[in-house]
């Protein structure tokens, strides 16, 4: 039984990771985490960015703060357990300058610039019946006033941000009902946070309380991430700088707001499905039109539109930066196609929208301005499938129509389709993935060896680590001579040389600390703040080694609850031992006794079947336990004393059978190794 506790340990979006002690030496001039000054080279890159991006232009500030009733001086929402950091600190990033200006030399200037702007938090009135908390999440909330009451759109991540979110509005706007939820995508920091609200609703509230999500939300909100969990919330940690400190040569934002906030995560069944065929409502008086986006930047997501008011709810569909075709922490690729073709379908569905408000940044105003920035949208994702497409109908690989893509000068005038979250280069990647997959066509490609065997035979070839970090050395003090796109060449090219040097010989400082050195000038340079953190966590982990602690899934037990426990038998079949497997033909039954349900999972040819069966079906063991048990077992909080001595399980059929069952099965910690073999 207590490897059924860890089996069965589906994962969360973001974890909760501690450093371990295997640091390396801090050089002169490192800051505390080890993070080198920027190199010459670096300031030279950073200052070239000052002439490719209309700096000049200070709308945005303008409309950043437009609308702003009230701000809190000090944004700390601690957790609930004084053992625990923070759950949300924008304090943390006070080291930001207010207008963007004068960025450090180790961050890129226009990423400097996206997160002043996301630095801008408060209560905002968007237009009238229209507001907006901006600053307490990853993402915003905002409120819709309808006939008798309020209209909450997207409640945050978790339950304690959006709980002083709405706390702070209604202490400013007054307490009005709360009549319907809009969880306009599938994503966790557009739903997590629904216990937040309603813990101030009453039963009765509650009762009547509708629900309105898109079609598809319930299976995506609950199966994202449980099959291949572990290695994107392990991912999740470089793309998010959970690791780094919130300074000048760490964290500074993630381009899309600031950062996730870890705290506790739950999830509501909506009572109203929007769908192609079901786009209008009546929510307490307020007529609203949805229009259904699937497959774009969710799988289940709607955006809407409110005549009353003509204001435009974006969702996610649109957003101040390029977004991700693929995300870096690893999913699926989006369908630049059909995003593209969403928003000119928006752009002429609410053509008359006088205000655009969205999931994360600020608001449009003025329907001039609407359409441009709709117009920019979809012509961006547009153009990086179509010019993809047509380089890899000419022969390119994903890297030289990566290297060969920028946005034109039509495109690239402003800010808001710029790569701070998504990139252009990643973006291009992506489509030929989706359309071509992994192989290039080289026959070389076909079947190469694993990276420790490359790095070996290539380092051997240069005559020893010793030789390549010599020559690297040499080459890393050369850059500060070279033009600006020559030096991050350089750097790019020593990132991947010294990779091979770590993977041959990981136990060696040198060259571990001068690949560290390289991912902090990348960092540095990176306008993606994704890029920025992949880099920085990198050197960070380099230097102090990987995490000790893996998936907490205690935060997710609400969502857990949620969720259909077939999915949990779909994540162990994952996890079968395909060696140790093999030969075995072995099966268990386990009943939930409050659910009234029963499911037979079976080993046989190394593989995992599961299905639902009645009450009766044969097994060579049984478990029968209720729901909430399992679900205490699934995060920890069911210890195996309690599991085996209380009155909610029983065990019947063959002991040793249901251990060796187990036994068959991974039990993955989320702490693997990435930038070490």
């Amino acid at each position: 039984m207590q490897r059924l506790s860890f089996t069965l340990a589906a994962t969360l979006l973001f974890t909760q990771l501690s450093g371990c002690d295997n640091s390396l030496e801090l050089e002169a001039g490192a800051n505390a985490q080890g993070h080198t000054a920027p190199s010459l080279s670096t300031i030279k890159i950073n200052n070239r960015f000052l002439e490719t991006r209309p700096f000049a232009n200070t709308q945005d500030f303008t409309d950043a703060k437009r609308g702003l009733i009230a701000q809190e001086s000090s944004l700390l929402i601690e957790h609930k357990k004084e053992d625990e950091s923070a759950v949300w600190n924008m304090d943390e990033y006070a080291f930001i300058a207010e207008d963007g200006k004068n960025a450090p030399d180790s961050v890129n200037p226009s990423l400097w610039r996206q997160t002043a702007l996301n630095n801008i938090h408060g209560l905002f009135k968007v237009t009238d019946g229209v507001y907006q908390i901006r600053g307490y999440d990853l993402a915003n909330m905002s409120i819709l006033e309808s006939d008798t009451g309020w209209i909450i759109v997207d409640p945050l991540t978790s339950e304690e941000t959006a709980s002083r979110a709405l706390l702070f509005a209604q202490k400013n706007l007054g307490k009005k009902p709360i009549k319907a939820v809009l969880f306009t995508h599938s994503h966790i920091d557009h739903f997590g946070g629904i216990d937040g609200i309603l813990k101030h609703l009453s039963k009765s509230e509650r009762k009547q309380l509708k629900i309105i999500a898109p079609k598809g939300f319930m299976e995506e909100a609950t199966s994202e991430n449980i099959i291949a969990g572990v290695a994107m919330s392990r991912r999740a940690m470089y793309m998010y700088g959970k690791r780094l400190a919130r300074n000048e040569r760490g964290h500074v934002g993630t381009g899309l707001g600031k950062g996730p906030a870890f705290g506790t995560f739950s999830l509501i069944e909506p009572n109203v499905i929007i769908d192609f065929e079901n786009t209008q409502q009546i929510v307490d008086g307020l007529d609203i039109a949805f229009q259904f986006v699937p497959e774009s930047e969710a799988p289940a997501e709607f955006t809407f539109y409110i005549p009353k008011y003509k204001t435009f709810g974006g969702a996610e569909l649109v957003s101040r930066t390029m977004h991700n075709l693929y995300t870096l922490r690893g999913a699926k690729v989006r369908d630049a196609k059909a995003w593209s073709a969403y928003i000119e379908q928006a752009r002429k569905q609410f053509s008359d929208a006088t205000s655009f408000f969205g999931s994360h940044h600020w608001p449009i105003w003025g329907q001039e301005n609407i359409q441009q920035f709709l117009e920019e949208q979809r012509d961006t994702y547009k153009f990086i499938h179509d010019q993809s497409v047509r380089l890899l109908n000419q022969g390119l690989t994903p890297n030289e129509i990566a290297e060969e893509l920028t946005l034109p000068d039509e495109l690239n005038h402003g800010f808001h389709n710029q790569g701070y979250y998504g990139t252009i280069k990643h973006n291009a990647k992506a489509i030929y993935q989706a359309y071509m997959g992994w192989f290039t066509g080289n026959p070389a490609k076909l079947d190469p060896l694993p990276e420790t065997q490359v790095a070996t035979r290539y380092v051997e070839m240069m005559g020893g680590v010793d030789a390549m970090v010599e020559k690297a050395q040499v080459q890393f003090e050369q850059a500060h001579t070279e033009s600006a796109e020559e030096a991050q060449n350089t750097y790019r090219w020593l990132a991947q040389m010294l990779n091979h040097g770590v993977y041959a010989q990981p136990d060696h400082k040198a060259v571990k600390a001068l690949l560290a050195k390289v991912y902090d000038q990348l960092g540095y340079q990176a306008e993606s703040a994704p890029w920025r953190d992949f880099y920085l966590t990198g050197a960070y982990e380099l230097r102090h080694g990987g995490p000790e602690k893996g998936i907490e899934p205690a935060i997710m037990k609400n969502v857990f609850a949620k969720t259909p426990v077939d999915k949990f038998f779909e994540s162990m079949s994952v996890r079968v031992k395909g060696e140790k497997a093999s030969g075995e033909k072995l099966s268990i039954k386990i009943s939930f006794i409050d659910l009234n349900e029963h499911y037979l999972l079976s080993i046989n040819n190394a593989v995992m079947h599961h299905k639902k069966v009645g009450k009766s079906t044969p097994a060579d063991a049984s478990l029968t336990l209720t729901h909430p048990l399992f679900i205490d077992i699934l995060i920890g909080h069911a210890s195996l004393k309690e599991t085996l001595l209380g009155d909610d399980l029983s065990v019947d059929g063959s002991t040793l059978d249901l251990i060796r069952f187990f036994s068959l099965l991974d039990l993955p910690k989320g702490t693997f190794n990435i930038v070490t073999p």
